[in-house]
């Protein structure tokens, strides 16, 4: 699958950062790798050395300049035609006040401490992100820069040399 320019937001000689082009939380990421494979055994060294900054850099650049309390980063794809790639979800802490507010929610909840004293996990969060922003065809408001800001902010601060 071609991703269209406009959702790029960085590229190193093995990966393709982009926005998640179905997804209207600002901040969304998707890392592709560009071998085509499903396995990170089959890549090359010099692919797997820049993962690890790659992420790095873009964590710190979802927390820092995005201001996003968590990010959250996992592979869950599987289908066959699609090299590997990881999903770099920003929790931010409007995203996390609509979580709570939603009451189809509340069947998810775990209990901490003890009674009255609720918790969620990345799992539960991610599946709220997944359902709100990237399969609702009317998403909740957004708080903050929209997708097309962030896309553009992202780029000047997760930058590499050329590939």
């Amino acid at each position: 699958m071609q991703i269209p320019p406009q959702f790029h937001v960085a590229e190193t000689a093995g990966w393709l950062v982009n926005h998640r082009m179905n997804s209207a939380l600002p901040g969304y990421l998707m890392i592709s790798c560009k071998t085509n494979t499903t396995d990170l055994s089959d890549l090359s060294e010099k692919a797997l050395g820049e993962f690890g900054p790659l992420l790095a850099r873009t964590q710190k650049a979802l927390k820092q300049d995005l201001n996003a309390q968590r990010v959250y980063i996992g592979r869950y794809g599987h289908s066959p035609g699609y090299p590997i790639h990881f999903h770099v979800i920003p929790i931010y802490d409007w995203v996390e006040e609509l979580f709570w507010k939603d009451g189809r929610y509340r069947l998810l909840e775990n209990f901490a401490e003890g009674p009255g004293e609720t918790a969620t996990d990345g799992a539960e969060l991610t599946l709220f992100v997944w359902r709100e922003f990237c399969e609702r065809a009317v998403p909740p408001p957004v708080r903050g820069p929209s997708v097309s800001e962030v896309i553009t902010l992202l780029r000047e601060v997760i930058r590499f040399p050329a590939p």
